[in-house]
């Protein structure tokens, strides 16, 4: 889905900011997120694929506002709702106040069923979609083109997985693109590199 979360290939940022030997947690109650997030995934409650939807599916300001382990408080919380795991009136009673969860789902959808093979070497388009759901496809990347460079092992297509859709596992492709394809007149000579997945590629003649 097009989204505020699709930040990658996005200018006007800024620097961006880093310390070498940060904390990963910052307070006890991202501690106990990042832990309650592992767990449901370990029992089955939800997949990662759902978990990252989740977090796509925020609202723009609340995720431009939140932080890391916000989103993925709100993220678990909308789907243990979700699922029937707790209510959203137990959680405000819990948090004295309102509890912001994530907006709901749109439809998913399943592999591409003509899609094509490909091996090192192969020149490749991304192909040019919106879809409303769930996608592992950067929007800078939508339309370009590449060359194949290697073929990873099989994954669930996240189309389906992140909507409970049964589906068939494909590959991702490591594709090497051009920074002058990607970003005309806008970028010094490199490639980047971007792990594909098989229903978002077609063959380029």
């Amino acid at each position: 889905m097009d989204g505020v979360h699709d930040m990658g290939g996005r200018q006007g940022f800024g620097v961006i900011r880093y310390a070498p030997n940060a904390s990963v947690f910052h307070a006890e109650w991202e501690r106990r997120a990042n832990a309650l997030y592992g767990l449901a995934v370990r029992h089955g409650i939800f997949n990662m694929d759902e978990y990252r939807h989740a977090i796509e599916r925020m609202s723009p300001y609340h995720y431009m506002s939140a932080s890391y382990y916000e989103r993925t408080l709100t993220s678990l919380a909308t789907l243990l709702v979700e699922k029937g795991v707790t209510t959203r009136e137990e959680l405000e009673k819990l948090a004295k106040g309102a509890f912001p969860l994530a907006g709901p789902s749109a439809a998913g959808r399943s592999n591409l069923p003509d899609r094509q093979q490909f091996k090192p070497g192969d020149r490749v388009r991304v192909r040019n979609e919106f879809f409303a759901g769930h996608i592992r496809m950067p929007a800078y990347i939508r339309g370009k083109q590449g060359v194949v460079v290697r073929e990873t092992p099989a994954y669930p297509f996240p189309d389906a997985h992140a909507h409970g859709i049964q589906a068939e596992d494909e590959p991702t492709y490591d594709v090497a693109f051009r920074t002058e394809d990607l970003w005309p007149n806008a970028s010094d000579s490199a490639q980047v590199h971007v792990g594909v997945f098989q229903s978002y590629l077609q063959k380029e003649d």
